[in-house]
């Protein structure tokens, strides 16, 4: 008996490390493939919300899936481009602009004359730089290996970009196949299961994806008009930069209230103040109210769920986690929902019935045996225990 139950330890033993290694060996292969796994779970997340799109034309207008793919990722890049343009094409001309004045700037500020050259007279900048002109040289010959760095990150970040996009298509485009083997390796008891989680989460991440939209394009007008009232020149432009960057979680509202209020401080004190103003208590709106209020109605999860899981997301992943916080909280609300028990998602009843019994109830309740046939208070058999004892 005691050589069985050393073998069965030994067994239960091996078991234990053996999942601790694999464990082990699963969160190290993770750790490798992390970035991968990024660029794959993003352009999940771009699949599932334009896939949609992709039935809705190729089930109304377009009966060929790599057609209506083909159509709605070309749509979807055309407006990326028009956005680009709106934001590009007026910044080129200033530029421009610019350049042809940049001489005449120069000679203004070298003596000390026009808005720069009072500005930096009035700091006394340029007594600076002619006093430590050898130190500016090495601080200038220094910003090689950082400018390198720099460049390494953009050309990694478009090549990020062109290959999310990639996989996003190749998602949408295989996504019938991709489901029809799913549920055919569910068999058919889970199928069904199935098909109203994947409709639900599709839901969810498109529901996300249009209250992000409805804040961006809310704070985009509204800072237009304060921009226009205030007389800030190129205010669509600013505008359109504010909303665009307030799509990012977390940061993108202050990066877009910084350029803002650059802007206002630029054409006065005064304006700068108002702008500064007006995007506190934007802020302090959007955080609080607007951004779970919308995103709950969107993704339909309770505004305090929607604020602890951004914040816990952004605490442990970053502006990723931030991103993928509230739909992947909806996602994981449906599962709970399907998974689990309806029984054990409520408060169990009290372990003696008659602490909950209304008055009066009590009484019939202790009445009730185990033995009963569950209609009356008797026996099984009809006739009362008492009458068939012996005296």
């Amino acid at each position: 008996m005691s050589n069985a139950d050393d073998r069965s330890t030994a067994r239960r033993t091996l078991i234990v490390i053996g999942l601790v290694l694999a464990t082990l060996a699963a969160l190290a292969l993770i750790r490798a493939t992390r970035q991968v796994l990024i660029l794959i779970a993003v352009a999940a997340f771009f699949a599932v919300a334009l896939k949609p799109l992709v039935d809705r034309l190729e089930r109304r207008f377009v009966r060929r899936r790599a057609l209506a793919t083909l159509l709605v990722f070309v749509a979807a890049f055309v407006l990326l481009a028009a956005l680009l343009a709106a934001i590009v094409l007026p910044l080129v001309q200033e530029v421009s602009r610019f350049a042809e004045r940049a001489p005449e700037l120069l000679r203004e500020t070298k003596a000390g004359q026009g808005p720069v050259g009072k500005l930096l007279n009035r700091f006394h900048v340029l007594q600076y730089v002619t006093s430590h002109a050898g130190q500016l040289e090495q601080y200038a010959s220094r910003l090689g290996q950082p400018v390198l760095g720099v460049l390494r990150g953009v050309v990694e970040t478009f090549a990020g970009v062109a290959l999310v996009v990639v996989l996003a298509y190749l998602m949408v485009l295989e996504a019938p196949k991709i489901i029809r083997a799913t549920l055919a390796l569910a068999g058919d008891r889970h199928a069904e299961r199935l098909r109203r989680i994947g409709r639900e989460s599709s839901r969810t991440i498109t529901g996300y994806i249009s209250g992000n939209l409805l804040i961006s394009v809310l704070l985009g007008g509204m800072t237009f008009v304060l921009l226009l009232l205030t007389g800030v020149p190129f205010a669509a432009v600013i505008a359109l930069l504010v909303a665009l960057a307030d799509l990012i979680p977390l940061v993108g509202a202050t990066i877009g209230a910084i350029l803002a209020i650059g802007a206002g401080f630029l054409k006065s004190p005064t304006t700068g103040v108002v702008v500064l103003v007006f995007f506190i208590l934007y802020q302090q709106a959007e955080n609080h109210f607007l951004a779970p209020v919308i995103m709950a109605r969107a993704v339909r999860l309770n505004p305090l769920t929607v604020l602890v899981s951004g914040l816990l997301a952004a605490e442990l992943a970053g502006l990723l986690g931030a991103l993928l916080a509230i739909p992947v909280a909806g996602i994981v609300q449906i599962l709970l929902r399907e998974f689990v028990p309806a029984g054990r998602r409520t408060l169990p009843a009290p372990a003696n019935g008659t602490d909950s019994a209304p008055p009066g109830a009590s009484g019939s309740a202790g009445r009730r045996t185990a033995g009963t046939d569950g209609t009356t208070g008797r026996p099984p058999g009809g006739q009362d225990a008492g009458k068939d004892r012996p005296d």
